[in-house]
């Protein structure tokens, strides 16, 4: 009975932590590029009583054995990394990546982050950044007085300058690809880090060595399934009730075993 109250307590907190990821997906059901996470549970060790094939006579051995789950761990939390539906802003610096790849970020201290979200603004010296204010990379700047801001499929940005018939190149977007990208890390701010687990970034042009292409004027979506994390909150919560229930069995018959008299 003890054993089952210290199992069904890892259930409780494993229901907690996932009930904490489907949370999260849902308050960014909004954010532009964001990815939804999911808990994947394992079972923990085994006490084994009896191990299969132990002998059980002469001639005779046990076919199974006898071994007793000790509960269940929350493991770790994996990425989705599917793509989000794209949504028409008609943003001229608005871009979404219809495809895999991630824009890359040059943080304040001078290290690198990537993201989906191409929500991007010009700031006063011309360069286009994200909505905090960091620039993207290789940098992209806007000469002022800059009209028709175009950027292709392929990541070339053109603008048009009074006085020109023709477009000036400005800048060439690149976007970056891992072998492993559930194992970026999430930074917050639709943000991430590369990790050993990620591989190293490959940087390349859209449309290039597998990348997906631009489009301009148009934003991801988040990919959060709302109807799928609804129903897996219902039960996610008939699970945890099932596991307190089982504890308050396991309180009552230790309840039970200590009021009995000889």
């Amino acid at each position: 009975m003890d054993r089952a109250l210290f199992t069904s307590a890892t259930g409780l907190a494993a229901q907690q932590l996932s009930l904490d990821v489907i949370a999260n997906n849902l308050a960014n059901v909004s954010t532009t590029g964001f990815k939804s996470s999911r808990a994947d549970f394992q079972d923990l060790m085994y006490q084994d009583l009896q191990d299969p094939g132990s002998q059980t006579g002469p001639n005779s051995m046990l076919p199974t054995g006898t071994q007793v789950g000790l509960g269940v761990s929350a493991g770790v939390t994996r990425t989705i990394n599917t793509e989000g539906t794209l949504q028409q802003t008609g943003g001229a610096t608005d871009m979404a990546i219809n495809g895999a790849g991630y824009f890359k970020i040059l943080m304040p201290d001078g290290s690198t982050a990537y993201t989906r979200a191409g929500n991007f603004s010009v700031d006063g010296t011309g360069r286009l950044v994200t909505p905090q204010g960091y620039s993207i990379q290789p940098e992209v700047l806007i000469p002022p007085n800059s009209q028709n801001i175009a950027i292709n499929s392929t990541g070339l940005v053109t603008v048009m300058l009074p006085g020109q018939t023709q477009p000036q190149t400005v800048g060439q977007i690149t976007l970056t690809t891992f072998i492993n990208p559930s194992g970026l890390r999430a930074m917050g701010g639709n943000l991430f880090q590369a990790t050993v687990a990620s591989g190293q970034p490959v940087d390349s042009n859209p449309g290039t060595q597998g990348t997906g292409t631009l489009q301009q004027g148009a934003l991801e979506s988040s990919n959060v399934d709302i109807v799928s994390q609804m129903v897996q909150m219902i039960i996610l919560q008939r699970a945890y009730d099932t596991n307190s229930k089982v504890i308050q069995s396991a309180d009552q018959m230790m309840a039970t075993t200590n009021q009995m008299k000889a």
